[in-house]
């Protein structure tokens, strides 16, 4: 991060900022393009692809930014970008199509839409900073596939929580442990959540009920964790992951991972309800010097064997604009599926489902998802929670219940089902 602002400010200097396009213009995008367009020295958002113009208008006038002119060609983004003017378009891929566009940073937490957008910018030569770990668990590595061979970084982000969790992996890491226990810090969890549960909530933070709702019911933080099992070669301790509620401080959650369980599996990603400080993530590690032992006590880190990391926050938006200048100016990726697939979100029936109902989306009323390994979801023939939205209902599923690829039928042509059976043909169980 302490080259990341020296290295903005010599490109501000010769007048060659990192040139972003952001996808969707929801609450955490309007929060990172002011925090770029303001307080980010030697970066500007070139362009906002929107499906809706006046959402992309809303986000750059909250930034400030009064007369954004409307795109429709590269050529015409081109010229925009040359006169310094800001920019909005519907297609995407006036865009990723775009020489002077350096990141594109997908923020729309989509699947199917979000799905080209990625695939487009990879063959467009311009890095890829996902804000949808949603997309990320489900073909994040055969996106980052795609990416190596294109010579681009494909990564998630800081400020979200695997990202957070990655940089605190490779601190402790750095300092000589060995991590065995990567984790996310959540307040609350109901898998029984709905849109119409979350719906006033929602109206208050200025985000869809269906977002809101995946937070709530668990889906979020299982594909936050899928994400990081595939960075780090991570596993589950059981489906769902371990998950238990503790109202204490984070150092003395220690006491919920058996270590031989934990080094039997090489690692598990987990989460914790209601322990302190939240939000954040934490790491429990081992050092396998004994010498070292007396330093982490000295350091107050405790007696061990597990020694407890943290960061007491994860910050969103604030971050974001740090992976994005890691990846333009350094070809280093914050978080990326480099061990492959090795944990899937899997759909669980939310209520009692019937045959020849179509399922909603992530965040809605049929399903919420729970972390399982790819080995058993590969093998059990489970549906993923990325999948479900538009599978009908072939037999009936019981509440909590996980679904199967037997249980529907799915839509034709989706590219998303493409590129997993591709993922799954790569990274055989």
């Amino acid at each position: 991060m302490f080259l990341v602002d020296k290295a903005l400010q010599a490109r501000a200097d010769a007048g060659q900022p990192v040139r972003v396009a952001v996808t969707g213009a929801g609450f955490i995008n309007r929060g990172m393009t002011n925090r770029i367009m303001n307080h980010t020295t030697g970066m500007d958002v070139s362009v906002i692809v929107n499906r809706t113009p006046a959402n992309a208008i809303r986000c750059f006038a909250e930034a400030g930014v009064d007369d954004p002119i409307e795109v429709n060609t590269v050529a015409e983004l081109t010229a925009a970008i040359e006169a310094n003017r800001p920019a909005y378009t519907t297609d995407h891929t006036v865009a990723t199509s775009c020489e002077l566009i350096d990141v594109l940073v997908e923020g729309t937490g989509t699947i199917h839409y979000a799905t080209p957008v990625v695939e487009d910018a990879i063959a467009g030569g311009q890095h890829v900073v996902m804000l949808n770990a949603e997309l990320d668990g489900v073909i994040g590595p055969i996106l980052h596939k795609q990416a190596k061979s294109a010579g681009v970084v494909y990564t998630g982000c800081d400020g979200d929580q695997p990202g957070v969790q990655m940089n605190l992996l490779r601190f402790v890491e750095g300092i000589g442990a060995r991590p065995l226990v990567a984790g996310n810090i959540k307040g609350m969890l109901d898998y029984y959540r709905t849109p119409a549960t979350q719906a006033k909530f929602a109206a208050e933070w200025g985000q869809t009920p269906e977002m809101v709702t995946s937070f709530a019911d668990g889906t979020k933080i299982a594909f936050e964790q899928a994400v990081v099992a595939n960075a780090t070669g991570f596993t589950v301790a059981e489906r769902g992951m371990i998950g238990p509620e503790f109202d204490g401080f984070i150092d003395d959650a220690v006491q919920f991972y058996d270590l031989d369980m934990l080094e039997e599996k090489g690692g598990v990603v987990d989460y914790i309800v209601g322990t302190r400080p939240s939000p954040g993530v934490y790491v429990f590690a081992v050092h396998d010097d004994p010498q070292q032992h007396i330093y982490l006590k000295y350091g107050k880190l405790g007696e061990g064997p597990l020694y407890s990391f943290y960061v007491p926050y994860h910050l969103c938006h604030f971050e974001v604009p740090n992976s994005v200048a890691r990846a333009a100016l350094f070809d280093d990726a914050t978080i990326e599926p480099t061990h492959g697939p090795q944990v899937d979100v899997i759909a669980i029936a939310k209520t009692d489902l019937k045959a020849g109902e179509t399922l909603d989306g992530l965040g809605g009323f049929h399903t919420y998802g729970l972390c399982e390994s790819y080995a058993i979801t590969t093998n059990d023939g489970l549906l993923t929670m990325g999948q479900a939205e538009g599978c009908t209902l072939v037999n009936d599923v019981a509440k909590d219940a996980a679904i199967t690829l037997a249980d529907v039928t799915m839509p034709e042509g989706r590219r998303v089902d493409q590129l997993r059976a591709e993922q799954d043909a790569l990274w055989p169980v």
